[in-house]
C-alpha cells in the first residue's frame, strides 16, 4: 500500500482519479500535515466515496512503537517499527519553554565514528521523508505537543547521517516548514553532519525558508585526531571540511553549530581547547561540547567535569562555548547511545552521569 505520509501536494495528486479537481489533492496534503489526520475518517472535506476508495489504495504510514523506555529525567527513548519491520529510535526531550524531539534519517549509520553507539550497526537503509516526518507526528500525538502552547524543535541528530540522505531529508524538511504542513520555523530544526563536504554545498542549496540549521560534529582538534576518532576524515579531511563551513551561506539570524565530543585524555586537554579555538576563530558559529556519553563496546572514558570546565573556558574566549547536559543516560537515549537496545532498561546495565 501507499503511504501518503511523506507525500507532497503533486505525489498526492497522482494517486487520486483522473477525474477529480486538482484542489482535491490540496485537501488531502493540508488534512494530512496542518490538520494532522490520523484517518481516511479525519479527510471530511473529501466525499465518503473517495475516502474509501483512497482506502483502498493507501495508509497513513505511521510508524508504531515497538518499545517506549521513559528516563527518570523525563526523557523518553521511543523505539519505533518502521512498515518494513525495521526499527529506528527517536528521542522526546521534554523542558520547561520548549520540548525537543531528536529524529533519525536512517536506519544505522555508515560513518563509524568510534565513540558513537550507533556506529556499531552499520547502515541498513535511507530512511524515507514519510518515515522521517512520521517519527515526528507520532511522538508528538503520544505527548499532546499539538495542544501544547511551548515551542518544538526538531534535532535531526539520532541515528544516521543526514547528508547522506539529503533529498529525503530536505523533502522532510519542505513539509515541516510549509505553512500548509506542520508550519515549523526552519530556525526550529537541526541537521548535523559528520562532515560529508559536498553534501554541505548541496545542502545550501534549499530554499531559506525550508532549510534547516546545520551543526557539525567536530570531536577532534587535528586532521591526525580525527581521522582517528572519525574515519570519514580519511575521505573528506578537516581542511576541506573548515572551507565548506567558512563558505556555507547563513541566513542573517543563522550561525553554525559545531558538536565536540569530549573523550578523557584524548581529545580535551588544554591544548585541544587552543587548537579548536583556532580551527573556529574565522568561522560564525558556536561550539556544544558533549562531554561522552558512554556504553557497552565504546573503548572511551568520560572526562571529570572540572576537564570539561577547564576546556569550555579556554573555547570560549575566542568562541561562544557551552557544555551540553545529557539527557536520558539511564536508559541510553543520550547523544551517541542509540543502538536500537531492546532490553528493557532495567537489564542495561547504566552509564554513570558524570556531568
Amino acid at each position: 500500500m501507499q503511504a501518503l505520509l511523506g507525500l507532497e501536494t503533486e505525489e498526492i495528486r497522482a494517486l487520486l482519479p483522473a477525474d477529480e479537481p486538482a484542489f482535491r489533492a490540496r485537501q488531502v496534503y493540508e488534512a494530512l500535515y496542518h490538520r494532522r489526520a490520523a484517518s481516511f475518517d479525519d479527510l471530511t472535506t473529501l466525499a465518503k466515496p473517495l475516502r474509501q476508495a483512497l482506502a483502498l489504495r493507501c495508509c497513513f504510514g505511521y510508524p508504531e512503537a515497538a518499545s517506549v523506555y521513559q528516563s527518570t529525567d523525563g526523557t523518553k527513548r521511543y523505539l519505533l517499527r518502521l512498515a518494513d519491520g525495521k526499527t529506528v529510535e527517536t528521542v522526546f526531550m521534554p523542558e520547561q519553554a520548549r520540548d525537543t524531539l531528536c529524529i533519525s534519517t536512517q536506519v544505522g549509520c555508515p560513518v563509524g565514528c568510534h565513540f558513537c553507539l550507533t556506529a556499531l550497526m552499520g547502515l541498513e537503509r535511507n530512511l524515507t521523508a514519510g518515515e522521517i516526518v512520521g517519527q515526528v507526528f507520532f511522538v508528538a500525538r503520544d505527548n499532546g505537543l499539538w495542544a501544547d502552547a511551548k515551542r518544538i524543535n526538531i534535532v535531526m541528530m539520532g541515528q544516521g547521517e543526514p547528508l547522506l540522505n539529503v533529498p529525503e531529508v530536505l523533502k522532510a524538511a519542505r513539509i515541516l516548514t510549509d505553512v500548509k504542513g506542520l508550519g515549523l520555523s526552519p530556525r526550529r530544526i537541526t541537521v548535523s553532519t559528520s562532515g560529508i563536504v559536498p553534501r554541505i554545498a548541496e545542502f545550501a542549496q534549499a530554499p531559506d525558508s525550508q532549510r534547516p540549521r546545520l551543526a557539525i560534529s567536530l570531536n577532534a582538534s587535528s586532521e591526525e585526531q580525527r581521522c582517528r576518532l572519525m574515519p570519514i576524515t580519511r575521505k573528506w579531511h578537516l581542511r576541506d571540511l573548515l572551507d565548506a563551513c567558512r563558505n556555507y551561506p547563513l541566513r542573517t539570524w543563522e550561525n553554525l553549530s559545531f558538536e565536540y565530543v569530549l573523550l578523557k585524555d584524548v581529545n580535551d586537554t588544554d591544548a585541544d581547547a587552543r587548537r579548536v579555538a583556532r580551527l573556529l576563530a574565522n568561522i560564525n558559529c558556536k561550539l556544544n561540547l558533549i562531554a561522552l556519553n558512554p556504553g557497552p563496546g565504546i573503548p572511551f572514558s568520560t572526562p571529570d567535569p572540572a576537564r570539561v570546565a577547564a576546556f569550555q573556558a579556554i573555547v570560549r574566549k575566542s568562541v561562544p562555548c557551552f557544555v551540553r547536559r545529557p539527557r536520558g543516560l539511564d536508559i541510553y537515549a543520550a547523544c551517541g547511545q542509540l543502538k536500537r537496545m531492546e532490553s528493557p532498561p532495567a537489564l542495561i546495565s547504566p552509564p554513570v552521569a558524570r556531568l
